[in-house]
C-alpha cells in the first residue's frame, strides 16, 4: 500500500529557505505552465486529469500548455515550487505557509480541493479513551500534519506536549513500529491508520474528524504568475471540477476513475474509497467557495500559524506569528500586512461555480 503522505521535514525547510535565493517564477504573461503534484488521496485527481486529456482539454481552450508532473518527494515538489522551476503545486494549507510562504515566495491557494476528515489519527494501544494519552511516548513524524494533529488533540483536553513525549518515526516505519511491545501511542494518515486499526490492540481517540477543516489540501500557484495569467487559474479551476464529475459518479466511468487513481496511489479501488470517505472533497465549486469565504477559516490559519512560530518553522528570526501576512479572500490579513505571502482566493472557484470558465 502506498504509504505516502503530505508532511514537512526541516531538511525539507532549509532547503527551501536556500532554493529561494536562486529565484522564482518570473511574473510575466507567457504560454507555458509547469505543475507539479504528489500521491495523495485528495491529489490524485491531477494525475488522472493529466492521463486521460482532461489537462489538455482545459489548457487548449485558453491556448495554453500546462506540462503535470509527478513528484514521488512531496518535500521536493514544493522546494521545485519554491525556487521558480514550478507555476503551481499541490501542499497542504501549513506546508504552503512553512515553506514556500517561508521562503519568500508569494503563494495563492487556487483550488481548495479536499480537507481531512478522519484521515489523520492518534492510536493508543489497550486504552480507549483521549486523556490515556498523557505521560506516554507518542510515535509520529515530527512536524508534520500528525504534529499539529497531536497538539490540536491535547489541547482539546486541556493538556500540552509537556503532557506527553514526541519520538520522531517515519511514516515507512510506523506499521512495524506500533507491532513493537515499546510503542503504545501513534499519530498517523491513511492508509497507515487502516492498517494499524487492524489489529485488536489499537484504539482510534482523536482523528481529523474532530478538527475538520484544519487539515486542508490546495492546489497554489505563484502569485505574480496568476496574476498576469489569469487564465491559466481558469484552467486550473477547470481542470479540477471537471475531473471531480468524472470521480465522483456513481457510473461505470466513476468507478473506472477511482479504480485508476486507487491503482495509481499504490491501492485498490476499496482501499481508494475508504480513504475518499474520510477525506471531505470540494467536488462542488459552490461548496469549495462557502468554506473558503467562511469564518472558520481565519481561525484555521492562526492555529496552523501558531503551531509553526512555535516549532520555529517561519523561517530564522521570525520574532512571532505575525511575521508572514495571510490574505483571506475578503482582503482582510493574518499578520503582517506589509510581508503577505500566503493568499487564498475565491476567485477561480466562483468563475466555475457561475459558469464563466
Amino acid at each position: 500500500m502506498q504509504t505516502f503522505k503530505r508532511f514537512l521535514t526541516m531538511c525539507g525547510l532549509a532547503t527551501s529557505l536556500a532554493v529561494t535565493a536562486s529565484g522564482v517564477a518570473h511574473s510575466e504573461v507567457k504560454k507555458d505552465f509547469k505543475v507539479a503534484w504528489s500521491i495523495y488521496v485528495g491529489w490524485m485527481p491531477w494525475g488522472y486529469a493529466n492521463d486521460h486529456g482532461i489537462v489538455k482539454k482545459w489548457a487548449d481552450k485558453y491556448g495554453i500548455t500546462i506540462d503535470v508532473t509527478q513528484f514521488n518527494d512531496y518535500v521536493e515538489s514544493m522546494n521545485q515550487f519554491t525556487a521558480g522551476a514550478y507555476d503551481a503545486v499541490t501542499l497542504t494549507n501549513m506546508d504552503g505557509l512553512s515553506i514556500p510562504a517561508a521562503g519568500g515566495v508569494d503563494t495563492t491557494a487556487v483550488i481548495v480541493g479536499d480537507f481531512s476528515n478522519g484521515n489523520d489519527a492518534l492510536i493508543l494501544k489497550e486504552k480507549d479513551k483521549l486523556e490515556d494519552v498523557k505521560g506516554q511516548n507518542v510515535n509520529l513524524v515530527e512536524f508534520s500534519v500528525s504534529h499539529y494533529l497531536l497538539a490540536r488533540a491535547l489541547e482539546s483536553i486541556g493538556l500540552s506536549e509537556r503532557d506527553v513525549k514526541v519520538v520522531n518515526t517515519s511514516d515507512a516505519d510506523m506499521v512495524a513500529a506500533y507491532q513493537t511491545n515499546d510503542v503504545t501511542s501513534v499519530v498517523t494518515w491513511n492508509p497507515l491508520v487502516s492498517t494499524i486499526m487492524e489489529e485488536q490492540s489499537a484504539h482510534n481517540v482523536f482523528d481529523s474528524s474532530k478538527i475538520p477543516g484544519e487539515i486542508i489540501d490546495l492546489m497554489a500557484a505563484n502569485t505574480d504568475v496568476l496574476k498576469d495569467n489569469p487564465d491559466f487559474g481558469k484552467a486550473l479551476a477547470g481542470i479540477w471540477y471537471d475531473t471531480m464529475a468524472v470521480m465522483t459518479a456513481d457510473s461505470d466511468d466513476g468507478k473506472a476513475a477511482r479504480t485508476a487513481m486507487g491503482q495509481a496511489s499504490g491501492t485498490d479501488l476499496t482501499g481508494f474509497e475508504a480513504q475518499m470517505a474520510a477525506t471531505k472533497l470540494f467536488d462542488k465549486a459552490e461548496d469549495a467557495v462557502a468554506f473558503t469565504t467562511s469564518p472558520d477559516l481565519p481561525t484555521t490559519m492562526d492555529h496552523v500559524r501558531n503551531f509553526l512560530f512555535e516549532k520555529g518553522l517561519l523561517g530564522n528570526g521570525a520574532s512571532s506569528a505575525d511575521v508572514i501576512g495571510i490574505e483571506m479572500p475578503d482582503g482582510t490579513v493574518l499578520g503582517d500586512k506589509g510581508n503577505v505571502k500566503m493568499r487564498f482566493t475565491s476567485t477561480y472557484m466562483d468563475a466555475a461555480a457561475n459558469g464563466q470558465l
